[in-house]
């Protein structure tokens, strides 16, 4: 009769392991292999893993400090063109401000100018309209005499 499970088996004369020197043989192997693996795979595997950490962590590194170094040259740039802006806009203030005195002057001086001119205008227009007032009042009386003379058919005194 055969034995038909593992049960039966064990509980029979022969032992489910069988230990003898194959044990050993297969112990040496087994460190053997693991020599072996440790130095051609695990090893190998282990120091590049650990190059390519500390080549992402450098590069890492060097990213920040040009971000920073970049962040750096950004502030010194925005600072030297708000100065930049601030001096133009000084410039433009004082440029303005000439300007302004320069329309008032030329301003003052037009409008003295127009004034004198105005009262030179105005006096010779009143020195000019008395003489032919002068001139003409007596001639106007001369021709009103006339006139009432022909209407009246008299001299009048």
């Amino acid at each position: 009769m055969q034995p038909t499970s593992l049960v039966e088996v064990a509980a029979g004369n022969q032992p489910l392991i069988d230990i003898d020197g194959t044990v050993i043989i297969q112990f040496v192997l087994f460190v053997v292999m693991f020599f072996a693996a440790n130095k051609l795979l695990f090893q190998p595997y282990l120091k590049l893993r650990a190059k390519r950490i500390a080549g992402i962590d450098g590069a890492r590194a060097e990213a920040e400090r040009m971000s920073a170094e970049a962040d750096g040259k950004l502030a010194d740039y925005e600072g030297k063109l708000a100065a930049a802006r601030a001096k133009a806009a000084a410039e433009q203030r004082k440029i303005r401000a000439e300007a302004a005195a320069h329309e008032r002057e030329v301003s003052d001086k037009a409008r003295t100018a127009a004034t004198a001119a105005m009262e030179t205008a105005s006096a010779t227009v009143k020195r000019e309209t008395e003489a032919a007032r002068a001139e003409l009042v007596p001639q106007a009386q001369l021709i009103a005499r006339r006139m009432a003379k022909q209407l009246l058919g008299r001299e009048i005194a």
